[in-house]
């Protein structure tokens, strides 16, 4: 790849040149193509909203939470909503890994809550605590107890940093440790720490647990920009970056994760498999690692990316709507059918996003195209009849490799490429997919949000 030994400075706004005509072709493209990618399609419009009564409550207010409130609306008159969340800053995720390689400031993954909830909503600002399906009723942290008709679970994962023997979400930009999913601070921080690594450079290992991940892209997307950030900072020479995998792949989409493989091999990316974080000691600077045999290996580093395992939230995890068996009970994941996202026992239940135990779907694309399907099949219920609408598993994943350049992929539940820009290669990096990431996928994701598409 011509451009990975390029000398540009982290962060900055340069790009691979194109040429006139090229440039001037994927510019009147771009809004075409982000419509296509990102607008979910909506279930046909009724004649007239359906009247109801019903108090519908949303645990949660993300993505999937605030877009399925904003679609109830739409279709249901009279619809009581209430939304149950005790965060006030709504974080685009999405940008967490550009904010964590320097690409963007932290300000552009930063939001408010209560301007991007619909109006009429009732906010309670407190977490869910437990969920009593059986009664209809939720627990708020305080002890306040809410009754509802019909229940939308849209709480997220839990981070189970825990699980990783002395480590420290709070220490996150010092001493090499780095971790971009706790939130924007820990972007930022990342961001440091990957800074003065590069400066001097040394050993870098990036890390992947066993469990369901939201946007399972994101090690991957890290570890292709650290060693563009090396490149750039003219150590790549003497460094050496590491992939860690707790698991015999490092992409659960044979193709993709084959792709990566190799170019990672190009790039003199060395992968270890079924090696899972233990253990870490930050004033050290020593990882243990841990095979399924229960052998134990001691690495140093001079920089570590560390993903933490994830599960669902104790709230729901302890509860009767998680699953009771099978590959997802472990986890504590949302029993929902895959294709209405129904819960399977409890009927008045549904769940959107990250929390959903389904083979594929934790990223801001799933909910794009679920929070219809959601929306539909609970106004569908509502109204006395059977939930129609089916997901399909759709999840996108715009795969970074490089400053300037990126992968579109996009897949469903069987693992399937399914692309839908016809012009773009799911496999083959480009300027227009780096564009695409960078520039126009956060005002699709607030179109979203606000079920405008």
């Amino acid at each position: 790849m011509a451009h990975d030994e390029a000398k540009m400075a982290p962060g900055s706004a340069t790009t691979p040149s194109v040429n006139r005509r090229r440039w001037l072709g994927l510019a009147a493209a771009a809004p075409a193509a982000g419509s296509a990618l990102l607008a979910a399609p909506a279930p046909a419009p009724a004649a007239a909203r359906t009247k109801t009564q019903a108090h519908v409550l949303i645990a949660g207010s993300g993505l999937g939470g605030i877009a399925v409130a904003h679609r109830l609306q739409s279709l249901l008159d009279g619809v009581k909503i209430t939304i149950v969340d005790a965060k006030e800053e709504h974080n685009y995720q999405p940008g967490y890994t550009l904010v964590a390689t320097g690409v963007w400031p932290v300000a552009k993954v930063r939001e408010r809550n209560a301007e991007l909830q619909p109006a009429g909503v009732q906010w309670v600002r407190e977490m869910v605590a437990g969920f009593e399906p059986e009664a209809n009723t939720v627990v708020t942290a305080s002890g306040r107890r809410i009754g509802y008709d019909f229940l939308v679970v849209a709480t997220g994962v839990h981070l189970d940093y825990a699980q990783i023997e002395g480590m420290d979400v709070k220490a996150i930009g010092r001493e090499g440790l780095a971790s971009v999913y706790p939130g924007p601070q820990a972007a930022t921080a990342t961001w440091a720490a990957m800074q003065a690594f590069a400066e001097k450079g040394g050993q870098a290992l990036m890390t992947l647990p066993a469990t369901p991940l939201k946007c399972a892209g994101a090690p991957l997307k890290m570890t292709f920009m650290l060693r563009d950030r090396l490149a750039r900072a003219g150590t790549l020479e003497r460094s050496k970056v590491q992939f860690m995998s707790a698991l015999g792949n490092v992409f659960g989409v044979k193709a993709v994760n084959d792709n990566v493989l190799e170019r990672w091999q190009r790039l003199g990316i060395a992968v270890e498999t079924t090696q899972k974080l233990s253990a870490i000691d930050i004033g050290r600077r020593l990882a243990t690692f841990t095979s399924p045999e229960g052998e134990k290996s001691e690495r140093p580093y001079d920089f570590v990316h560390v993903v933490p395992p994830m599960r669902a939230p104790d709230a729901v995890k302890n509860s009767a709507l998680a699953w009771q068996d099978g590959p997802f009970a472990a986890g504590g994941w949302l029993e929902v059918d895959k294709g209405t996202l129904q819960h399977r026992r409890f009927a008045n239940v549904f769940g959107v996003g990250d929390i959903n135990g389904t083979p594929r779907g934790k990223t801001a694309a799933t909910v794009k195209k679920s929070a219809p399907v959601v929306a539909g099949n609970l106004a569908a219920v509502i109204a006395g009849q059977t939930p129609a609408l089916d997901f399909d598993g759709y999840t996108s994943c715009p795969m970074i490799t490089r400053e300037g350049s990126a992968m579109l992929i996009e897949f469903d539940y069987e693992g399937r490429l399914t692309p839908t820009l016809p012009f773009i290669e799911p496999l083959q990096d480009s300027w227009f997919a780096w564009l695409m990431k960078v520039g126009m996928l956060k005002p699709a994701y607030m179109a979203v949000l606000k079920g405008r598409v």
